[in-house]
């Protein structure tokens, strides 16, 4: 089977919600395919299982609720123009200011 080229479609420091669930959050990482254990794959309802061959992205995001860490795949993501800042307690470790809908990272942290 050939090697599928693609390119993420959102950046690190974006600010990005969910497709389907009341989240948002701002992007840290990204992996080029899936790159988490089986059993959170399986977790997954079936019917709303995103495909395994796309961009999957760590997002500091948040809820009403609370705030976490979330998985998300590529297709299940929209650009947030709601202009908000996220309220995530790691944010400020990672990022610099909002300005027009994305963060500016800080310093040069490799992975």
């Amino acid at each position: 089977m050939p090697q599928i080229n693609r390119s993420a479609k959102f950046q690190i420091g974006q600010v990005v919600k969910h497709r389907i669930f009341p989240f948002r959050g701002v992007i840290f990482d990204v992996d080029p395919t899936f790159s988490n254990t089986e059993e959170w794959w399986d977790s997954i309802p079936e019917d709303i299982r995103p495909r395994k061959d796309q961009p999957f992205y760590h997002l500091l995001a948040e809820n009403e609720e609370s705030s976490y860490i979330a998985y998300v795949s590529e297709q299940n993501l929209l650009v947030d123009e709601s202009g908000e800042p996220i309220r995530h307690p790691q944010v400020q470790e990672m990022f610099a200011e909002l300005h027009d809908g994305n963060y500016r990272q800080r310093g040069n942290k490799a992975h």
